[in-house]
């Protein structure tokens, strides 16, 4: 037992002979100067790696634009939106029940607000339809902020909201709002021809759809919206919208449908990628 009890004691004073030995002035086995010394390799070691990370950066940043991208990787055809946004891009409502539709109401009118025809005039040019509106900058000196054409919302017709304040949800004709996703420096169309939207049923459904009605005329994004320029060198862009409203389709059925885009510059979306140049979502129109 007393060697048990001597062991203890000489193990404990070696440990606390480690911590701190009286006699070389060492604390954990280092002197105050080696101590200060590995505290100052650290220190200058980890400012060396700051000021490597904040070099890197800042030469990155020199390598940015503001007004564009510097890089772009995108995809061939841009994706596509509706609006209202149902849930899963789902549309679906009873029309004898206005809790289950004045939602997308208000949705819509909230989205259109900036397309009044009032706020367009004042802050968008009246521009030459069936032509690109390019703005091109001079060499070094930017030609910012750059114009943006007027989309009134009175061009929307049946779907404005205006002939209709219900967007035709109370009669069982609603209508759903498509606009593709802006692309810097996008040209979707030649020769004239803008990109237009064609909507219709999957599959079985076809029959259940009905006849559809295109505002503006032909479902088309008219060229004087395009190109793009950026959301701070086009302050005020408008994206054109395109409205679909469903004139007779069969209710209390579900109808999966598909909106996509045709141009003659935009290739055609593939299998592998379901977004691009087109949208789908499902209507079901309830009593």
């Amino acid at each position: 037992m007393s060697g048990t009890k001597e062991e203890d004691r000489k193990g404990s004073s070696e440990w606390r002979e480690f911590f701190w030995n009286p006699r070389t002035h060492e604390l954990l086995g280092r002197t105050a100067t080696s101590w200060g010394l590995i505290l100052l390799f650290y220190v200058i070691f980890y400012l060396f790696l700051a000021g490597m990370f904040a070099l890197t950066m800042y030469i990155m940043l020199l390598t940015l634009d503001d007004f564009k991208p510097t890089w772009q990787d995108r995809l061939a055809t841009p994706g596509m939106m509706i609006r209202p946004k149902g849930e899963m891009l789902e549309i679906t409502y009873s029309v004898s029940d206005i809790e289950t539709w004045g939602g997308f109401v208000q949705n819509l009118d909230t989205f259109l607000s900036l397309y009044n025809d009032s706020h367009q005039a004042q802050t968008n040019d009246n521009c030459p339809p069936d032509q690109y509106f390019i703005q091109e900058d001079s060499g070094e000196v930017r030609n910012n902020p750059k114009r943006s054409c007027q989309f009134n919302r009175t061009m929307l017709e049946d779907c404005s909201g205006r002939t209709d304040q219900f967007y035709g949800y109370k009669d069982g004709e609603p209508c759903v709002l498509i606009k593709m996703n802006r692309v810097i420096n996008m040209l979707p169309g030649k020769d004239g021809q803008s990109p237009y939207v064609t909507c219709a049923a999957k599959g079985e459904d076809s029959d259940k759809i009905g006849p559809l009605a295109y505002f503006p005329p032909n479902g088309t994004f008219n060229l004087m919206y395009y190109p793009y320029y950026g959301k701070k060198s086009q302050v005020n862009y408008t994206q054109p919208l395109v409205a679909v409203k469903f004139l007779n389709a069969t209710r209390n059925a579900d109808i999966n449908v598909e909106c996509k885009i045709n141009s003659n510059t935009l290739s055609d979306g593939s299998e592998r990628d379901k977004f691009a140049g087109r949208v789908s979502f499902k209507l079901r129109i309830n009593t």
